[in-house]
């Protein structure tokens, strides 16, 4: 899917998915695109080009950044990109809910949400990757990985979710998906 294309990753929380993506893709994204200020954690070093957009982007702000023939990948982007956008670009979110199965996980925390449940509620985890649509979490799912819930407590179902995250991502941008 990024192959021999212009590629830009999105992260709010702390982007090690985007480190450890680009390790095992031997590629780092063109430019990574953040709300997060800059501090000594910052895992941007080396890579070509790095923004910092406000913590609420305008439909302006991401038309000021994003370049059109790009690939564009969220990693925990925790902002409602504007329909117009959506609607404009090609971009991709990986969501650490099995929405598939379980359409109520869509939103925020769904490990949490997953975590917190009755026992055998959510008898799966997984992840999904879908095309960003106007709708949260509504466009036409890519690809899609699960596995059976043995996990307790939300940090070990996290602690999966990412693993199975970029097992997912490495899936699918290596491999010529068709645009939704």
């Amino acid at each position: 899917m990024i192959q021999g294309k212009h590629w830009t990753a999105l992260f709010s929380h702390t982007g090690t998915e985007i480190v450890k993506l680009s390790r095992r893709l031997g590629r780092t994204p063109d430019v990574i695109i953040t709300n997060k200020p800059p501090g000594a954690d910052d895992i941007h070093a080396g890579i070509q080009e790095n923004i910092y957009l406000p913590n609420k982007p305008s439909k302006i702000d991401y038309r000021g950044v994003l370049q059109a023939d790009s690939v564009i990948t969220l990693h925990g982007w925790m902002r409602i990109i504007p329909p117009e956008i959506c609607e404009e670009y090609e971009i991709y979110n990986l969501h650490p809910g099995l929405i598939t199965k379980y359409p109520e996980l869509k939103g925020a925390d769904p490990q949490k949400r997953v975590a917190d449940a009755e026992d055998g509620m959510y008898d799966e985890i997984g992840c999904v990757i879908h095309r960003v649509t106007p709708g949260v979490d509504e466009g036409p799912i890519l690809s899609c990985n699960s596995t059976r819930n043995v996990y307790c407590g939300e940090s070990t179902i996290s602690c999966r979710l990412h693993d199975m995250a970029t097992e997912l991502w490495l899936d699918t941008l290596n491999h010529n998906h068709e645009k939704p």
